[in-house]
């Protein structure tokens, strides 16, 4: 019993989180534990649907997703909406980054979307 108390109790303060809690695609970084968002160490505040999108993406560097793959990702209640919502929310993100230099999310005209970089 005390084993598996001691297996499920919160990390202390002060360790570091596990590595599949924190990820990371150049200057990107999203602390899935925290929901966190950062851009070369400044915070980024995003949405509960933002950072869906952000972690969907990061997950998969260099894989093109299509707005229905985006909406799995990003909606884990299985909202239904229409696919061009994710547009809205995409150009939200990609807003807020270039507010900071950043460009996350690129357009691969008639497929989708990736990360940048």
């Amino acid at each position: 019993m005390r084993a598996v108390l001691r297996r499920s109790a919160p990390t202390p303060s002060g360790a570091a989180p596990p590595s599949t809690q924190v990820l990371r695609h150049g200057a990107l970084v999203l602390n899935q534990e925290r929901f966190e968002a950062s851009w070369d160490g400044t915070p980024v505040v995003l949405t509960v649907t933002e950072f869906g999108l952000l972690r969907t993406l990061i997950r998969y560097p260099g894989k093109v997703f299509s707005r229905e793959a985006l909406m799995r990702g990003a909606y884990e209640d299985y909202t239904v909406v229409s696919d061009r919502t994710i547009d809205s929310h995409i150009r939200r993100v990609r807003r807020k980054f270039a507010a900071l230099g950043g460009e996350v999310i690129e357009t691969v005209h008639g497929v989708g979307y990736r990360i940048a970089g």
